[in-house]
């Protein structure tokens, strides 16, 4: 059987980009009466940029982001960074879906660098994304890094494709989790993560 080939994600900068702002511009002249009034003259090279730096997570190797931040240590209590703002656009209408992040884990010898763990969520936010695998993805990828007793995360957001079309509701958010290693097998060592992120334990 053949090997499947490896995939080597080069560095953003080192990527051959093609400029996408004339396809805007057609976009613009299919919806507005005139695209070429002052407000949108730029609007096509502003919205590429834009929309480079929101997808710039595709180009960035976690491995990268960590670095090597690990140190060992002799500490097998909770490890637990709250309250991690992100912005993320959705894969289905490419709107914007915003919110918290809470990653805990259960440290097997080694802890990461605490800066890290807001970098790891960037590089999983600034993709297209649906929330649930995003919550999967840095929890995995927390879990490779480290090899930690358990992770838990959760993510609280809002989405745009519900607040400013379809059902149009303003107060409403969605919860999603991902629970990996004691924080799946063991009820109090969750309900601690819960309960420290401000969840209710079920």
């Amino acid at each position: 059987m053949a090997k499947a080939k490896r995939v080597v994600k080069m560095p953003v900068e080192l990527v051959k980009q093609t400029p996408f702002a004339p396809e805007i511009r057609r976009i613009l002249e299919q919806l507005v009466d005139d695209p070429d009034s002052e407000g949108l003259t730029r609007t096509p090279e502003r919205v590429e940029k834009a929309l480079r730096f929101l997808t710039s997570g595709y180009h960035v190797d976690p491995r990268q982001v960590v670095n090597g931040a690990l140190f060992p240590v002799k500490y097998d209590e909770m490890v637990i960074v709250k309250d991690i703002e992100f912005f993320s656009l959705c894969e289905h209408h490419l709107l914007p879906f915003f919110g918290k992040v809470h990653v805990a884990y259960l440290p097997k010898g080694h802890v990461i660098g605490l800066s890290k763990i807001p970098r790891i969520v960037d590089v999983f936010a600034r993709r297209l994304q649906i929330q649930e695998r995003m919550t999967q993805e840095i929890a995995q990828t927390i879990q490779a890094m480290i090899d930690p007793i358990g992770v838990g995360v959760i993510c609280e957001a809002r989405h745009f494709c519900m607040m400013m079309r379809g059902v149009e509701k303003q107060h409403s958010g969605a919860v999603t989790s991902a629970m990996l290693g004691a924080f799946r097998d063991r009820k109090t060592t969750r309900d601690e993560f819960l309960a420290l992120a401000g969840q209710r334990a079920g």
